[in-house]
């Protein structure tokens, strides 16, 4: 587990996005005001961000932690600390079909299609419609102001 689970500085924008990169995540909309860092010893070990879109809608994204320190808990302990301070919102995800049961635990629930958010909606069919060639698909999920 992470020593410290904070909001991030703008000092940490440089490692977020190193992250993101690694991590293999979308590098789009990395603003370090949006993000809480997991820190060990001094060291950024894990990210998490949660992003306003034109629509309306709020997106928990771009949740990452360094290879070596997966598996231990701090994606969990980050994915936490950004429902808690976003508590009495209603936030979506999009994330690849087999995440729904781990989003499933922090009260979010998979949407249908025709109940996507717009950018949601746009983001995800482009996004299918390349990844479907290397065997990926995205779903978008929901998680209610109760949680």
């Amino acid at each position: 587990m992470p020593s410290t689970i904070r909001p991030a500085t703008e000092a940490d924008q440089r490692t977020i996005r190193s992250q993101i990169r690694k991590a293999r995540l979308p590098p789009m909309n990395l603003q370090w005001p949006n993000f809480v860092v997991a820190e060990d010893a001094g060291q950024v070990i894990g990210v998490g961000q949660v992003k306003s879109h034109r629509d309306g809608s709020r997106e928990l994204a771009s949740i990452a932690v360094i290879p070596g320190r997966q598996r231990e808990g701090i994606g969990t302990a980050v994915i936490s600390k950004l429902l808690a301070r976003e508590a009495g919102v209603v936030l979506h995800l999009s994330c690849r079909r087999e995440l729904e049961g781990y989003y499933k635990r922090f009260g979010f629930r998979r949407l249908e299609q025709a109940a996507y958010p717009p950018y949601f909606r746009r983001t995800t069919s482009v996004a299918n419609l390349i990844m479907r060639f290397f065997g990926i698909h995205l779903i978008v999920m929901r998680r209610d102001t109760g949680g």
